[in-house]
């Protein structure tokens, strides 16, 4: 069921913008079914430990500080190959350079405020749903380790 779950956050600039509703309609009408959700709000602690990966890069410290700016929007979508498949719903990073009626054409402010998170990989979309959604919940997904 790997290859059928993605991992995805909607980002502080885009809850902040009420941009929430449209994201999650595009969502939708993009073929997703959304299979967890909950609002956030990340601690310093948390941002770093999710953004681990990026540690050492220019873009870490400021990464770090908006996403802990304010509440974001962690989901659990499905859909057949949806790493990939969110991937291209979303666009590039840099909103300049995204696809028309992609969610960071039309709601993203730039590339560092760039409204939605994606994973890149199943692995990656495990351990990043794992990170905000307790096993338990993603076992009743039939996924996860329990799943």
């Amino acid at each position: 069921m790997a290859g059928n779950i993605s991992f995805a956050m909607i980002k502080p600039d885009a809850v902040a913008a009420r941009r929430v509703g449209a994201i999650l309609a595009h969502v939708q009408q993009a073929g997703f079914e959304i299979r967890a959700l909950r609002m956030v709000r990340l601690s310093r602690v948390e941002a770093e430990a999710f953004y681990a990966v990026h540690q050492g890069r220019p873009f870490f410290k400021e990464l770090v500080e908006f996403m802990c700016s304010g509440r974001a929007v962690a989901m659990v979508l499905e859909k057949p190959d949806a790493v990939a498949a969110w991937r291209a719903t979303i666009g590039a990073t840099d909103p300049a350079e995204a696809a028309a009626g992609t969610i960071r054409k039309l709601f993203a402010e730039s590339k560092g405020r760039n409204a939605v998170h994606g994973s890149d990989s199943d692995e990656t979309a495990a351990r990043e749903a794992a990170f905000f959604f307790p096993e338990r919940e993603l076992a009743l997904l039939g996924w996860g380790a329990a799943g």
